[in-house]
């Protein structure tokens, strides 16, 4: 069991930055790959950035390539989402998740979920 919970969500004008973290609990962290999601407003709950068991493996999705940086410390049983160049339609609650299979972009392999965070950017 993992238990995941999120923080550093908030209200940041276009063009800002956020940096998000992801507290597991457990001493099993470094086994799992951790994901990022989002879900705005009616719509489904999208990829965002993933990152391996080790932290050496990173993957993004095209819509924030370039801007978003997914890291862990498995010290600290933690992910980051550090968020720059910030958009309107990066408005959405943003989730962590965990999964004990490899690095995916997929919501159905992960296990494990947080809460979220809500993130919202103004014009």
């Amino acid at each position: 069991q993992v238990q995941l919970v999120e923080s550093g969500g908030g209200l940041v004008q276009a063009g800002g930055s956020l940096r998000l973290s992801c507290a597991a609990s457990g001493r099993t962290f470094s086994s799992y790959a951790m994901g990022w999601f989002r879900q705005a407003p009616g719509k489904e709950r999208e990829f965002v950035a993933a990152v391996s068991r080790s932290g050496g493996t990173t993957l993004y999705a095209a819509s924030v390539k370039g801007r978003f940086t997914i890291s862990r410390d498995n010290a600290k049983n933690t992910v980051y989402l550090q968020m720059n160049s910030l958009k309107p339609e990066d408005t959405a609650v943003y989730s962590c998740a965990a999964t004990g299979v490899a690095l995916s972009t997929s919501r159905n392999n992960y296990d494990y979920w947080g809460q979220g965070t809500r993130v919202t950017v103004s014009s």
